[in-house]
């Protein structure tokens, strides 16, 4: 394993159909103002909204709300939220959402009290936090961004046609988060296969990059198949417990930062997902879906040795007969059958993409190194036009 790191996550996680009763305990360690903030109101339709604000009432905590947050939490939005935050002086933001939720509220929590532009600040400058951060709860209602124990939070900007992620440190991560599996099972059939594709490949970016025999590799490659068992159940059967358990405490270990010890990493996929997202405001799984194959093409031949283990140890492919360039393409050849299988969007075309975007989308595409293979310009444009055709 090669490489020097440090690793610490801060965050407190309860699990189980019974998390909800540690958040009044995680409560008392506040002072009594809590921004509460939300989607579009499906927590209000399925009780979980009774259940969080009975709990806030019965702490003794003035709260002040803050709704709409977006799938692709905006600009515009933030602001609003940094508002709501700034002018009631809220000890915690309370995120019951999913990724783009819990996303949003760690940009107000860095941002309500920040001087200047934060766009400009985080998003453009990559700048980390010197002001005031508001710390950030989580209950977590849809699984696949890991959002709920990580630093990450992206932010789109609509007028610059901009999709940006900026990963904080320990500072910015939730305190904690409540992880019951049963408050998923309402989540639409699209938004849950999006999800589970979105984790699915986050353990990819870590995973496809570096040559040496690393031990975040074997982590990836068991996540990596638990994603897939149980997505083929919750397909069928959404309200599975176990498979949806299961889905859930893998999101979490995809991205809170354990197995990219030791790691390079790649994240293409996920700077040209982006782009889309910026200019079709697609759901993010579905984006990373779109351009995932005509990507992983694209680079195999850089990683080959690579790809042919993925056949192996994640697929079951029989690779002893094969050369490795033919395991390599069995590997690539069973992930796109797995995501036929559970229904995910394979072509940008279907996330409203058009010929006359790609190079704009090619220009919102940042370009990274960690990878088998730093992209140009022109090769973005390539695998946005394979998508596009698929």
């Amino acid at each position: 394993m090669l490489g020097n790191f440090k690793y610490s996550n801060p965050t407190r996680l309860y699990f189980g159909d019974d998390a909800l009763s540690f958040l009044p305990q995680e409560l008392s360690n506040y002072g009594p103002r809590v921004m509460l903030t939300y989607g579009g109101g499906s927590i209000k339709r399925n009780g979980i909204y009774d259940e969080v604000i009975r709990c806030l009432r019965e702490a003794g905590k003035e709260v002040f709300e803050d709704p709409g947050v977006m799938s692709n939490p905006t600009v515009t939005k933030l602001y609003e939220g940094c508002s709501i935050a700034r002018e009631n002086d809220v000890d915690l933001i309370l995120a019951v959402g999913g990724g783009s939720t819990i996303d949003y509220a760690k940009a107000v929590s860095v941002s309500a009290w920040c001087d200047g532009d934060p766009w400009e600040k985080y998003y453009l400058r990559m700048e980390e936090p010197d002001n005031r951060i508001i710390p950030v709860g989580s209950v977590l209602t849809m699984v696949g961004t890991g959002s709920e124990m990580n630093g990450g939070s992206v932010i789109t900007n609509h007028e610059q046609m901009r999709k940006i992620g900026h990963v904080f440190g320990d500072n910015v991560m939730p305190k904690f988060s409540i992880l019951n599996p049963k408050y998923t099972f309402t989540v639409p059939r699209y938004q849950m296969v999006a999800g589970i594709y979105d984790i699915f490949n986050h353990i990819c970016e870590q995973y496809f990059s570096g040559e040496d025999d690393n031990t975040s590799d074997y982590l990836s490659e068991a996540l990596m198949k638990s994603v897939v068992h149980a997505s083929r159940i919750a397909v069928k059967d959404p309200e599975n417990y176990e498979a949806r358990s299961n889905l859930m405490w893998c999101a979490t270990w995809a991205l809170n930062t354990l197995i990219a010890k030791g790691k390079t990493t790649d994240w293409e996929v996920h700077m040209i997902g982006q782009a889309v997202g910026a200019y079709t405001d697609a759901t993010h799984g579905m984006t990373l879906a779109a351009v995932s194959l005509p990507y992983y093409r694209h680079i195999l031949p850089y990683g080959e040795a690579k790809f042919a283990r993925f056949a192996g140890e994640v697929w079951g492919v029989r690779t002893e007969e094969m050369t490795q360039r033919e395991a390599a393409e069995a590997g690539l050849k069973a992930l796109e059958d797995w995501m036929r299988e559970i229904g995910v969007v394979m072509s940008v075309k279907e996330l409203g993409v058009t010929e006359d975007m790609l190079e704009g989308i090619a220009d919102a595409t940042f370009l990274l190194q960690g990878g088998y293979k730093v992209l140009t310009r022109d090769e973005v444009i390539a695998i946005l036009r394979e998508s596009l055709n698929a």
